[in-house]
């Protein structure tokens, strides 16, 4: 078969339990319709992991490798060397180099020097910001002074062009900015249909990372405040995008991706639900790793499953580069696995059974199978004990608040998960990680 589309939709600080489909929906004062039937006609992921916040999610949906080997792990000032050295490959690249037609609309986090921007890396156009969205709070901050503090624009590029700036991302660009990037996604889907070029449509959207603020015409909606409204928005532009998918025809030859990359905001009046789940983001906690996963492809995704099986961000970059008919490089460790498979119904089980957590260069958590093994104990931001002398254990499925350790019960599991400790430790070995803010090779 000809090369699908990939439309790959990120929300920013989603919780497992604030959509409809999820348990939450109406009960967090905003319906969630549109997102609830795209799950409905496609496939749902209970167990969807990721990293701890956004940059390092990113880089690894990017990459397919731990954020820990590419340097990628927090965000810093303006300017200086952050997100992705060159020297990494990214999702973007392989599948441009298959003959897709490639854009980024929303937030990047992964660099904001030439060189590093999305049009650098793989993206033949983008539009957005570069870093994070509570910098559209810089202006109307009491004291802010813009000679020590850069002023935070939304950008533009176009591969092999310099970036440009447009216009100053301020609290009025903050409410409108979604549905500017919705109006570019269904342009840029329209003008490849008509070229019948297979696309990669990246769309890493501004809700619900803080400040949540709807857009004007969302502003009152819900009747529960600012963050319902915005809720109800971000259902909105989800399902503007799936209409237009249905409006050109191309549903069927479409894999549509809907997922977070990180658990919920912990902050008031913006702090969300993680659900069942203890934790938010900035934590090991299972809030702060599950998050919404939805994959519609009709006839190829069945309609209508849900699964408790373990995936990971990883295995988004080496499953849509595989379904793009891209190879992975084979130069580095890549952490990501195919699950195709898995996706298509093929099997029922996914391809992996655990993966290690790192949050910055500590390895935090592992998770195997129905098991969670802690080496640090945070169950809330900035509120932990440290390193733990002797480890946490966890059974997801009997303890999902992560409430009664069972080490001394089942010594047993440290087996298998102290052999994923070695087998990472001995690829870091061989292939070390870069160093955070690393500069880009000459």
């Amino acid at each position: 078969m000809s090369s699908p589309n990939i439309v790959l939709i990120l929300a920013d600080n989603l919780g497992w339990g604030e959509l409809g489909c999820y348990g939450g929906g109406a009960l967090r004062g905003a319906p969630t319709p549109r997102i609830d039937a795209l799950a409905r006609q496609g496939l749902l992921l209970q167990n969807f992991n990721v990293e701890s916040d956004c940059v390092p999610t990113r880089s690894a949906l990017m990459t397919g490798r731990h954020p820990i080997r590419t340097g990628s792990l927090q965000s810093v000032p303006p300017g200086l060397p952050q997100g992705l050295t060159r020297w990494e490959i990214t999702l973007a690249q392989l599948l441009s180099q298959q003959g897709y037609a490639t854009a980024h609309y929303g937030k990047w986090h992964l660099g904001d020097v030439e060189g590093r921007y999305p049009s650098d890396r793989g993206f033949d156009t983008w539009y957005g910001i570069p870093r994070t969205t509570d910098e559209s709070q810089f202006t109307s901050s009491i004291g802010y002074d813009p000679s020590v503090a850069d002023l935070p624009y939304i950008m533009q590029g176009q591969a092999g062009a310099p970036t440009e700036q447009v216009r100053l991302y301020d609290l009025d660009a903050r409410r409108g900015i979604d549905a500017e990037l919705v109006q570019r996604a269904c342009t840029f889907m329209q003008r490849n249909v008509a070229a019948k070029r297979p696309f990669f449509l990246y769309f890493p959207m501004v809700h619900l990372h803080f400040p949540t603020l709807p857009h004007a015409e969302f502003a009152g909606r819900t009747g529960h405040g600012d963050f319902a409204d915005a809720m109800a928005e971000m259902d909105h532009r989800v399902g503007q995008i799936v209409d237009e998918v249905e409006r050109l025809g191309i549903a069927n030859d479409t894999l549509f991706v809907f997922c977070s990359d990180n658990g919920p905001e912990f902050r008031q009046p913006y702090r969300g639900t993680a659900g069942p789940w203890r934790g938010t983001y900035h934590t090991a906690m299972e809030g702060s790793l599950r998050v919404p996963f939805i994959a519609r492809w009709p006839g190829r995704i069945a309609a209508g499953r849900v699964s408790n099986e373990i995936v990971h961000v990883t295995d988004l970059f080496t499953t849509l580069a595989k379904v793009g008919g891209a190879e992975v490089p084979a130069d580095r460790p890549i952490d990501g696995v195919d699950q195709r498979d898995f996706l298509f119904g093929a099997q029922e089980k996914s391809a992996r059974e655990g993966f290690i957590f790192y949050i910055k260069q500590e390895m935090r958590a592992l998770k195997w199978r129905d098991w969670k093994l802690h080496f640090y104990w945070e169950p809330e931001v900035n509120e932990g004990k440290g390193k733990l002398e002797s480890p946490y254990l966890f059974n997801l499925t009997r303890d999902p608040k992560e409430e009664s350790d069972v080490l001394v019960f089942n010594t047993w599991v440290m087996g298998p998960m102290l052999r994923m400790v070695k087998a990472f430790n001995d690829s870091a070995e061989q292939h070390p990680h870069t160093k955070p803010g690393a500069r880009d090779p000459a």
